[in-house]
């Protein structure tokens, strides 16, 4: 007898061929069977009643590092429809950490991540120093989905090199104790190395997260000790100083893949994202494997000028990062500090998140009842009514009300045609979604349900079939994950059970349910009717099931 019988689904298996009616049994965690009318006992039986039946989605790139650690459901995703997660990314990670270490650790991700420090101080469950430690500790609580993990690149120069890890180089002898500690960490399982020279991610005090302190002498030798062992994935959010070229001898002196983000569209330097996949493909034709992370979703950001985390990577906004209070309003209000970013966000660049672009920066909240009805407006709209410069009119309106105002931008990928190319661009994986950080600024968990319904029902920029692969099978080939990613007997019963004429991302509210209260953006699924992780049902069309079971694997294993 089986498990589950999902009865009468049409079954999208994750090949990217077309869908067929068929019966899916599931047993011991496995799928024991896929046909027509199969005629097998279950102890339970679905009906899908012609509703969509596809393996559940991988989503390559998150941040679920320490809310894992008190929050083993990973809420919202399963809900999503997700049943893997890759944490780790960007090297933005919690092991390895000495104790010494934990405060800087956690205040760091306070600034990359957008992270409430009181939820993480209160929230993380620090029973591990070492990556191998922190992996035994996620096995022993367990997870609602499936995990596999990177070593973090900043949380190991940390532990090797202490507070000058966001101030130097390091030295030979540091590099080769990183070198041992990534080989430890592929020992153990990790699916590979993240790293991030992005100008953008900057810790504590505005300092450089670690790993944009790092030459290309340790990046080259961190990812050929992560070669050694014959498998894993070099990932890195990659900054203007590391070109494709670079990235490619990784690639080629390693053997290994390389995964780069973040590759997003950017309306007034339109080209640039192409010139990167274009070298992509140019690198992967001369058999060196390179992936471009793309988002189906536009990058739009909830923020308040105490956390403004869009602008925090522009050099002109150095002055104010680590400030606080009347200190951080004092910068804010200084001419010269207005001239210079005014100046900066003027000039042509090849990337960053915020471009000037005023008419896409609205007002959410007003923290005082006299300028209420300024919510929902653009700051453009509202400085030419006035006569102002934007930049002025943003601060001093954040300022008059001690930067409580919240903000929203939409920042990049708001060009639908050009992120169409990006998404069906033969070297691209759709990934990008942030799940675990960012908590309060925006929320893309639920970017697979986004594919699904956006672009390929509503938009038709891609078949179905297509738009399941790209979130299924394609992922879990590149991480080498085994047996995971398409619908088959004898692989892992990680399924998703859909409605395609319904299916989508509902809009973002915000709970308060972290450790302190500290609140969180999150979205609920549309068209989803059930999730199941390794056979165990995790999420229905209500949301995450009752004492949600924690059926997901710690991923350690992995193919070449």
């Amino acid at each position: 007898m089986t498990d589950l019988l999902i009865r009468n689904a049409l079954v999208l298996d994750g090949s990217g061929a077309a869908p067929v009616h068929a019966d899916v049994a599931m047993r011991d965690g496995r799928i024991a069977a896929v046909g027509s009318r199969l005629g097998l006992a279950a102890a339970q039986v679905v009906d899908a009643d012609g509703l969509a039946l596809m393996p559940g989605i991988v989503d390559s790139h998150t941040h679920f590092d320490a809310q894992i650690t008190w929050d083993p459901t990973l809420r919202p995703s399963p809900a999503l429809g997700v049943t893997t997660a890759v944490i780790g990314n960007c090297g933005f990670t919690i092991a390895p950490c000495r104790p010494a270490d934990r405060e800087l650790t956690m205040r760091n991700l306070t600034q990359v991540e957008g992270m409430s420090l009181d939820a993480l101080r209160q929230g993380i469950a620090w029973g591990f120093e070492s990556f191998p430690e922190y992996l035994a500790q996620l096995r022993r609580r367990g997870s609602a989905i499936n995990v596999a993990a990177y070593i973090g690149h900043s949380s190991l120069r940390t532990y090797v090199m202490g507070a000058d890890a966001a101030k130097r180089a390091a030295t030979s002898g540091e590099i080769a104790q990183m070198q041992s500690i990534v080989r430890d960490a592929m020992r153990a399982g990790a699916v590979g190395f993240a790293s991030s020279t992005s100008p953008a991610h900057n810790g504590e005090g505005g300092l450089p997260m670690p790993s944009r302190l790092a030459d290309d002498a340790e990046m080259a030798a961190l990812v050929d000790a992560m070669g050694e062992a014959g498998r894993g994935v070099y990932m890195l959010t990659k900054g203007g100083h590391t070109p494709i070229p670079f990235l490619e001898s990784l690639a080629a002196r390693s053997g290994r893949p390389v995964m780069i983000a973040a590759l997003l569209h950017n309306a007034t330097n339109p080209h640039a994202v192409f010139d990167d996949l274009a070298a992509i493909a140019a690198a992967c034709a001369r058999g060196h494997r390179l992936l471009g992370q793309v988002s189906c979703c536009p990058l739009t950001m909830d923020f308040t000028l105490a956390s403004p985390y869009p602008v925090e990577g522009l050099k002109s906004w150095q002055p104010a990062l680590g400030l606080a209070g009347d200190a951080l309003i004092a910068v804010l209000a200084d001419p010269a500090f207005r001239a210079s970013v005014r100046a900066e966000l003027a000039a042509p660049t090849t990337f960053r998140l915020f471009n000037n672009e005023w008419d896409k920066v609205h007002i959410v909240e007003t923290a005082r009842a006299e300028n209420a009805g300024l919510e929902q407006r653009t700051i453009a709209a509202i400085a030419a009514e006035r006569g102002h410069d934007p930049l002025a009119t943003m601060l001093d309106l954040a300022i008059a009300e001690g930067l409580a105002t919240v903000f929203t931008a939409q920042l990049l990928n708001s060009d639908e045609a050009a992120v169409g190319r990006m998404l069906n661009h033969p070297h691209s994986i759709v990934s990008l979604s942030d799940a675990g950080a960012h908590l309060t600024f925006f929320n893309d968990a639920g970017f697979g349900l986004h594919l699904l319904g956006h672009w390929s029902r509503e938009l038709g920029a891609m078949s179905l079939p297509e738009a399941v692969r790209r979130l299924t099978s394609h992922p879990a080939s590149v991480l080498g994950l085994q047996q995971r990613g398409l619908i088959r007997a004898g692989w892992a019963a990680d399924l998703l059970l859909f409605d395609p004429a319904t299916v989508g991302r509902g809009p973002k509210r915000r709970v308060h349910d972290l450790p302190a209260g500290a609140a969180r953006l999150t979205t609920d699924a549309l068209g989803v009717h059930g999730v199941w992780v390794n056979g165990r049902l995790v999420a229905d069309a209500r949301g995450l099931v009752a004492d949600t079971p924690l059926a997901g694997q710690l991923l350690t294993e992995f193919d070449a």
